[in-house]
């Protein structure tokens, strides 16, 4: 027997008045309605303790929510008699009293109104006496009684003091035996994530104001009671949660509260935690995803204007309450709250803003535990983020920022670094893996081999020999090639991108750097310009094969990523590819394949073929493209981490001259034929070198910081 420990009924700051309560019954018999209050130990004003024969009552329940088994110095027997009644009655179809005992759980306005002149009406102090006999006949409780079930969980509950929070607990205990009730409680409790705000404070008569944080205290108590007493109603609240989880276009409070309600879930029920915070990272994932896309849809103008409003706004109080958008910058926002522009923009803004405090809220929760990044504890935590990686991130390639959790935490030791880059590399080369999955692991791989600070060069060569490694044998195993088809060698085309992508910006790590002179400097990329440099073995040589083999790589990989690499590899020396680019102009690719109603692939004609030329190229989608979060910036240490994409100088300084020098070179070439590949020594003097190089496109000459913005091409990367 659990020993019960007696607690007050009511601060000395705020003393119980128990009035007298009527009955939900005919019979004037009540006890509970016919009590004097001289019996009760009450004066003739009602309040307790005048009689000095008479002690304060109070409410007695174990450490663990067990019944209570006085009330102010009403039996319950009493109570349950009137509530067995009540029950019975309405099995029997007598719902009169049954009425009665709904409308004390939840009364109607007109009730109310009437019963504030009612001195025998049930006050709000006097509800706990009906929590408790209610819990003791939760048994008699059936389907046909839901309309009472709700009017008890519509009860204010967590607006009153403890002793109430934990008898209405028991009596949710109680229902909650029976799994169609189970559910419904469990389902009032998460409903009650988003309503605990301080803002939302709803002070009940006769009991003091309850602030934010206590009613979250009791709602959780609460919570982990009933997951403790049901085994089922753990995977009945995950899929609550998730069901209740805010849709994107709700507001930054609205979600930073929920997603706190379920980290208070997480440490109250430690088993739940893989999938909570799988599901918090889906949800990011999901807005991370329609941010990209809304972005992309929009024009560059609208994208920085969404922009310089989430940096405004960054410098302003968190606490404010965005549920409007009432954070406008503009002065005359309601002239122009009827622009559509205005209305869009103020949107996308809000979504930024709770991305960026979701995604900086997981920052801090993940940061300490990688304190020491070769922890047994960081080690599993990191293998928990690449279970999510895999699951929720690697399928959504438009995510842009959400990975930036994998590429902070890889970035803190060799150990995580390499453990995310075998991840990748395994999922790559999965057979069981679905084509764009592997595409997208292979994406991931490129992007983080640039953009990580930390990868070193003897790592650069090595992922860069494995790419060489796949597009060989591929191409051997496809010698029946007709020519370049996105659709049949996507796998190919992907690897190949990538690797251009990782010349573009790691093309210093793939020269041998034990044969380089050494006056040559490292911090200047110039100085390598026009010089006959020591790559990497097989680099030159593999790279010429593959570009003039039938799959023609340079016409599907994407058109801005082959330009920069024609301009580096050029003036580097390493090769030259301008002919076949110029030939590429010429070859269309839906001349290698059919209609897939022509021949019977598809039941009717959809309209929708691969005429049009941009339907034809590897997308120039890198997941680790510059980070545009302000707030949640701060964790990533991009100084040390990030390589940003820098042009060299001399490239972007030719002007008239380098258009010239690129006109005599395909001059010169023309006559030998489009169709050669050669090393860039071949096609390239000392003077085209000095002069700047090769042909310097109009698209070209944004800063680099325009080239590193929000979409990730090189125009503004």
């Amino acid at each position: 027997m659990t020993t019960l420990t007696p607690v007050a009924t009511r601060s000395q700051a705020t003393p119980l008045t128990s009035s007298a309560i009527k009955s939900i019954l005919r019979k004037p018999t009540t006890v509970l309605g016919r009590r004097s209050r001289e019996e009760d130990g009450e004066s003739s004003d009602g309040l307790p303790g005048s009689s000095p024969a008479k002690k304060r009552k109070t409410v007695m329940f174990n450490d663990k929510l067990n019944m209570i088994k006085e009330f102010g110095g009403k039996t319950l027997d009493d109570a349950k008699r009137e509530v067995k009644q009540a029950l019975e009655g309405h099995a029997r179809g007598d719902d009169e009293d049954y009425d009665g005992l709904k409308e004390i759980f939840c009364p109607s306005p007109k009730r109310t109104i009437v019963e504030e002149e009612d001195a025998d009406a049930p006050q709000p102090q006097d509800l706990q006496v009906y929590v408790v006999a209610l819990t003791s006949h939760a048994p008699l409780l059936d389907r046909s009684c839901s309309g009472l079930i709700r009017a008890v969980l519509n009860c204010t509950w967590l607006d009153r003091d403890d002793v109430f929070a934990r008898a209405y607990i028991q009596l949710l205990a109680a229902l909650s035996a029976k799994v169609y009730f189970r559910q419904q409680a469990l389902s009032m409790m998460v409903d009650k994530f988003t309503e605990t705000r301080s803002s939302t404070v709803e002070v009940v008569p006769g009991f003091p104001p309850v602030d934010s944080e206590t009613k979250k205290e009791r709602l959780h108590l609460g919570l982990k009671y009933l997951l403790e007493l049901y085994a089922d109603a753990r995977p009945m609240i995950l899929d609550i949660v998730t069901h209740n989880f805010p849709h994107t276009e709700e507001s930054k409070t609205r979600h930073m509260e929920y997603i706190d309600h379920l980290l208070r879930l997480k440490v109250d029920k430690p088993d739940l935690e893989r999938d909570i915070m799988e599901l918090i990272l889906s949800r990011l994932v999901k807005l991370d995803v329609e941010m990209t896309l809304d972005l992309e849809n929009d024009d560059d103008e609208t994208t920085r204007a969404v922009l310089r409003q989430l940096e405004a706004s960054n410098a302003k109080s968190d606490d404010e309450d965005d549920d409007a958008m009432s954070d406008a910058d503009s002065d005359d926002e309601d002239e122009e709250e009827s622009d559509e522009q205005t209305r869009r923009i103020l949107l996308l803004k809000s979504k930024l803003e709770t991305m960026d405090a979701i995604l900086d809220l997981l920052f801090s929760i993940y940061d300490p535990v990688f304190a020491d990044p070769d922890s047994p504890e960081a080690l599993a935590t990191f293998e928990d983020l690449l279970t999510d990686f895999v699951n929720v991130i690697l399928p959504h390639l438009k995510s842009r920022h959400t990975q930036y959790l994998l590429f902070k935490f890889a970035m803190k030791s060799n150990r995580l670094m390499e453990m995310f880059i075998g991840t990748l590399f395994n999922i790559a080369f999965q057979s069981t893996r679905a084509p764009v999955v592997k595409q997208a692991a292979v994406a991931y791989l490129a992007s983080f081999t640039a953009r990580g600070a930390r990868v070193q060069s003897d790592q650069v060569q090595l992922i860069a020999q494995t790419f060489l490694d796949y597009i060989d044998h591929y191409r051997n195993t496809h010698t029946s090639c007709r020519g370049p088809d996105i659709r049949r060698y996507g796998q190919y085309y992907a690897y190949f991108q990538g690797l251009l992508y990782i010349f573009c910006f790691r093309w210093r790590d793939l020269i041998d750097r034990d044969e380089v002179p050494a006056s040559f400097d490292w911090d200047d990329p110039a100085s390598f310009l026009g010089q006959d440099l020591p790559w990497m073995k097989g680099l030159r040589q593999r790279l010429q094969v593959n570009i003039a083999s039938k799959l023609n790589p340079l016409k599907c990989c994407s058109p801005i990523i082959v330009d920069e690499f024609a301009r580096l590899s050029h003036h580097l020396r390493l090769i030259y590819i301008y002919p076949q680019i110029e030939k590429n102009k010429t070859i269309h690719l839906s001349q290698f394949f059919t209609s897939s109603y022509a021949t019977g692939g598809a039941l009717r004609d959809s309209g929708f073929e691969f005429d049009h030329e941009n339907w034809t190229h590897i997308e120039a989608c890198f997941p680790f493209d510059p980070f545009q979060l302000p707030v949640a910036k701060r964790w990533l240490d991009l100084d040390k981490n990030y390589v940003e994409w820098r042009s060299i100088a001399m490239l972007e300084k030719g002007g008239d001259d380098d258009s010239d020098s690129e006109e005599d070179d395909d001059d010169d070439v023309s006559d030998d034929g489009m169709g050669e590949i050669g090393d860039a020594s071949d096609y390239e003097s000392d003077e085209d070198v000095e002069a700047g190089g090769v042909e310097h496109h109009e698209e070209d000459e944004s800063t680099d910081e325009e080239r590193d913005g929000y979409h990730g091409s090189f125009r503004r990367i």
